[in-house]
């Protein structure tokens, strides 16, 4: 690929998730990282020096120089940050929840189609190794068992854990069952903020399918379990390790016996493989694979949790702050 065939790219917003963005664009072959902006012009100044890239002044600079944008700041301004990447012609991968409400992503959903911009949705599990491994052998998914445990950080306390961590588990479960959800039942509770650090929620799709999700921030380890059961045996993805084991019964001896089969998969950093994705689409103007309507259905979903985990602690008298679905650590 020549220099004139890449793709320039700036990132806005350079926290912790940004800087992560600008310098896996500064490695992707295809694109040409011109320049990254930060409300904290020293932040976007230090990061800019190590990458060997420019510190824009403004957001309307980044946008007169670049094609595309990632867009990695507080969910609380995602609608209005996109809309103007969109009045400048530009690209965009926004990073999850795609907006604050449902409303502002049925906006950009709907222009980005009738203008025909790229938005693509940072869902990113939908890229890990492991995960890609399993969709290909999924096939009518009636079960999930998911469990999202993070150690304590006071980077996440300003946002509830539905939004923070749960909303990956429900786009990946979204993207397997395919099927419109039936009924949602949730509670949480706050343990180290005024926020639901701990959420449990059943998801019930019209098709029959069950999915049953616990997040929380409030645990003593990590641990990420995706596991599923369909007719033809028993799925488990490891998220940290990046791969996925089948478990199914052989039918074929006298005494049927278990077997275990892990999947094949392509060894690949789930942000590198986002990221390239997204350049992809930029460049062939195909949609990309997790689109604006995604995130939206993902966001649709984390509200209905809510909703419900809103309505149990009024029930039974606890007390939640203000709702908030902003990314921390990001400004």
């Amino acid at each position: 690929m020549t220099a004139s065939d890449r793709i320039p790219v700036a990132v806005i917003g350079v926290g912790e998730h940004g800087r992560h963005h600008a310098r896996a664009f500064r490695d992707l072959p295809e694109a040409d990282l011109v320049g990254v902006y930060d409300l904290r012009s020293d932040r976007a100044e230090a990061l800019a020096a190590e990458l060997g890239c420019r510190a824009f002044r403004n957001l309307d600079e980044a946008l007169r120089r670049a094609k595309a944008v990632s867009v990695v700041i507080p969910t609380t301004v995602h609608a209005e940050v996109v809309h103007r990447a969109f009045d400048a012609g530009v690209d965009v991968l926004v990073e999850k929840p795609i907006s604050r409400t449902v409303a502002e992503a049925a906006e950009l959903v709907e222009r980005s189609e009738r203008e025909q911009r790229i938005l693509q949705v940072g869902h990113l599990e939908r890229f890990n190794p492991g995960v890609v491994a399993a969709k290909k052998v999924t096939r009518g998914p009636m079960f999930f068992e998911v469990h999202r445990l993070g150690v304590f950080s006071s980077r996440s306390l300003d946002v509830d854990v539905v939004f923070d961590l749960m909303i990956h588990d429900l786009d990946l479960v979204l993207w397997m069952v395919e099927s419109p959800v039936a009924d949602v039942r949730a509670v949480g509770l706050p343990v180290l903020s005024d926020k639901v650090d701990i959420a449990n929620a059943r998801v019930e799709f019209e098709n029959g399918a069950v999915a049953n999700l616990t997040a929380s921030r409030a645990s003593t380890e990590k641990i990420r379990k995706f596991r599923y059961f369909q007719p033809s045996g028993y799925i488990s993805i490891d998220f940290a390790r990046r791969d996925a084991l089948v478990i199914s019964v052989d039918r074929s001896k006298e005494t049927p016996e278990i077997g275990f089969r892990k999947l094949d998969t392509e060894p690949a950093d789930p942000l590198r493989s986002e990221l390239g994705a997204f350049l992809e689409s930029v460049n062939s103007r195909r949609p990309p694979p997790v689109g604006g309507r995604e995130g939206m259905a993902a966001l649709a979903l984390a509200e209905r949790v809510m909703n419900c985990i809103e309505i149990h602690a009024a029930k039974v008298q606890v007390c939640l702050g203000a709702r908030a679905t902003g990314q921390p650590g990001e400004s």
